[in-house]
């Protein structure tokens, strides 16, 4: 087994919780829960959970596709950013800091509204009390609280997916079953849909989960939509669909 240098998200989840070097497994999907998510009439709010460190991909993924989805003419969800501070810092350079782009956020947690969707991706903080009881204030009254990357373990931290399925990137496998023995881990999965409760595997996944989220909402046209709108040469968000 080849060595591999300590990773932006071997620090995130910190030194105790050490990545193992595998090879990157062939993910499927799990087939979602048969009801469709009631849409409302206006947009449907959707909060990007973020702090230092973020992976970009992770929210920028998501973000993309909520917001290139699309109801008849009209853009089907509002999108805003909610973090402990109005500034936090990427990942990005590698250098000692691991700093990348510097982005304002638009809420803190004291005053960001509910939202109807919760997306979580890797990033620091993992156990942030202030970040943990906004997720599990939000989390009644949300439709879906997704986590992309070691953002699974920000949410399994909230012990809001205790007795669940749910899945991280693959280098954080052992990491994760270790931390979190209640949470049912799912190797090998793109992504784990448990109804309100969503996990998505490493950077990428994040993309299919979203559409998939659109798919319950809007169902499987406005997803492809989406999809074929942004180039992204994936079915993958289909429910139980298998690569």
């Amino acid at each position: 087994m080849s060595e591999r240098p300590i990773s932006r998200r071997t620090l995130l989840v910190g030194a105790t919780w050490v990545a193992t070097a595998t090879a990157a497994p062939r993910y499927s999907a799990v087939a979602a829960p048969a009801e469709r998510l009631q849409a409302p009439a206006d947009r449907i709010p959707v909060a990007f959970i973020l702090d230092d460190s973020a992976t970009v991909i992770d929210f920028a993924g998501p973000w993309e596709v909520f917001q290139d989805a699309m109801v008849g003419s009209h853009p089907g969800f509002e999108l805003f950013t909610v973090a402990p501070r109005k500034v936090i810092q990427t990942t990005g350079n590698s250098t000692p800091k691991e700093t990348g782009m510097t982005l304002t956020v638009d809420h803190v947690f004291p005053d960001a509204p509910q939202p109807r969707i919760v997306v979580i991706g890797a990033q620091s903080g993992i156990e942030d009390p202030m970040k943990l009881d906004w997720i599990r204030r939000m989390a009644p009254r949300a439709d879906v609280v997704m986590s992309v990357c070691t953002g699974a373990f920000v949410l399994a931290s909230t012990g809001l997916i205790d007795g669940l399925s749910a899945t991280t990137h693959h280098d954080f496998y052992d990491a994760f079953e270790k931390s979190f023995p209640k949470v049912k881990l799912l190797r090998g999965r793109r992504f784990v849909d448990n109804g309100k409760f969503v996990s998505a595997g490493g950077l990428t996944s994040g993309i299919d989960a979203s559409l998939h989220i659109i798919s319950r909402y809007f169902g499987d046209s406005s997803a492809k939509d989406t999809s074929l709108y942004m180039e992204h040469n994936s079915n993958e968000w289909r429910s139980g669909m298998r690569s």
